[in-house]
């Protein structure tokens, strides 16, 4: 009796030990990509590298060709020489006012102090950036961290700054424990994450087998045009469905050809006198970018990775072909080439080509007459505050004075900040205008049959 009784006890102390035990935690799932609806607002986050508004530009030219019916607002919040406490300290007038949906952010690079590592700086970091992330959750929006970008440490010893300094040795790795403390942070909060630190050092590291100096990052810290379009890549590629502009399939069968589209509308197939000829309205327009980022285009294939836009002809007689759309010869091909598909969102002849690059012009003249400017803005805010502070700190004797004039000059401000506000929804609006598909006429003529 002893015994069992023992036994008995023995197993219900165990029950109370199990359950005093704490439940094994349930993980979130990572969100799986940004789900932009119409009136949605995405606000971009970040330090001098969104200020340049180039990624940020480049992102919202994918959104305005690749959906032109839904209409999407987008909000840079960039400030030169940002580090997570300054976005904190701005964040209920550049951030919280436009009620977004998504919150990307790219704040790291001058948290670091570009110094060695640091645990001091690290802890200020996370606080600042756990904050963040709190407020954004706060506005029921989702937060996107993003890691910091490469520190180009080679750019860094051949430009004409001086003689190496000991940061151009390891500044780059540094960033990577910031980056990879982002990844968790993500994971444990169910966020987006995009991952900019792999691609830049991964491509620079592959164009440097072939060519020694090769960089994107010419001050080390702010990627040029072809580093910007690399992230621009890395986010859609990370946080957004991957959608083809269009497929379109003929098949130039006896009897009159058959034609079907994935994401595009055909209409009036028709084979007559050796010309195949149909219409088509595509639903969205290949993501092409301005001029002067086209190094950055090709090293990314961005046409091919993210547009896709291929026209496939089956069953034509042997030969080649002259290729049309509305009346314009856009290539010659053969019937070879036509049954495995050609892809036309890289040919500056295609209408559709020269309609998402107006589109991509007058988003790159909203960024560079409204947004930059208003970041400037910004910019000289923080400066303006910071002085201030430090005069009230010192208690020096013309504090008083000097706070009466930031108060005026910042009323100021805010009037040139609505104003430029106001001139990018102009902008906008002329985006949605220009952005709309329009139908086409496709023309596939024998030009030259096979020699006997």
């Amino acid at each position: 009796m002893h015994r069992l009784f023992s036994l008995a006890s023995l197993a219900l102390l165990a029950v109370a030990a199990f359950a005093d035990e704490k439940a094994p935690p349930q993980f979130k799932t990572l969100l799986p990509a940004i789900d932009l609806n119409e009136g949605d607002t995405l606000v971009f986050l970040g330090d001098s590298i969104t200020h340049q508004c180039l990624y940020t530009q480049y992102v919202e030219d994918y959104f305005y060709t690749r959906f032109p019916k839904v209409r999407l607002h987008f909000h840079n919040a960039g400030v030169g020489g940002d580090r997570a406490k300054d976005a904190l300290t701005r964040f209920d007038e550049d951030v919280a006012p436009y009620k977004p949906k998504y919150v990307t952010m790219l704040l790291g690079m001058n948290d670091g102090a570009y110094k060695d590592f640091d645990k001091a700086v690290f802890d200020t970091y996370q606080a600042d950036m756990s904050t963040l992330l709190d407020k954004i959750a706060a506005l029921g929006a989702v937060a996107v961290p993003m890691t910091p970008t490469m520190h180009d440490a080679r750019s860094a010893r051949v430009s004409l700054r001086g003689p190496q300094e000991p940061r151009d040795t390891y500044y780059n790795g540094v960033l990577a424990l910031y980056g990879g403390w982002l990844r968790e942070q993500a994971q444990v909060r169910g966020l987006g994450f995009v991952d900019m630190w792999s691609p830049l050092n991964n491509l620079t590291l592959a164009k440097r087998k072939t060519d020694a100096d090769w960089t994107m990052i010419k001050d080390a810290v702010h990627p040029g045009p072809v580093g910007q379009v690399v992230m621009a890549a890395a986010i859609v590629s990370d946080m957004v469905k991957r959608r083809i502009v269009s497929q379109i399939t003929v098949d130039a069968i006896l009897g009159g050809p058959v034609a079907k589209g994935n994401n595009a509308t055909i209409d009036h197939a028709a084979c007559a006198d050796g010309k195949l000829t149909f219409t088509a309205l595509e639903a969205a327009l290949p993501w092409v970018l301005p001029e002067d980022s086209k190094e950055g285009q090709q090293l990314a294939r961005l046409g091919h990775h993210f547009s896709n836009e291929k026209i496939t002809v089956r069953q034509l007689p042997a030969g080649k072909y002259s290729f049309k759309i509305d009346g314009q010869e856009i290539g010659k091909y053969t019937e070879a080439q036509l049954s495995m598909g050609v892809e036309i969102e890289d040919n500056e002849k295609a209408p559709q080509h020269r309609q998402a690059l107006q589109v991509a012009v007058l988003n790159q003249q909203r960024n560079a007459e409204a947004y930059h400017p208003l970041r400037d803005q910004y910019a000289l805010l923080k400066g303006k505050r910071r002085d201030l502070q430090k005069s009230l700190d010192a208690q020096e004797p013309q504090a008083e004075a000097k706070k009466a004039a930031f108060t005026e000059w910042y009323a100021g401000a805010k009037a040139r900040i609505a104003e430029l506000l106001a001139k990018a929804r102009g902008f906008e609006d002329q985006i949605y205008l220009a952005n709309q598909p329009a139908p086409h006429s496709f023309e596939i003529a024998l030009i030259q049959p096979p020699t006997k």
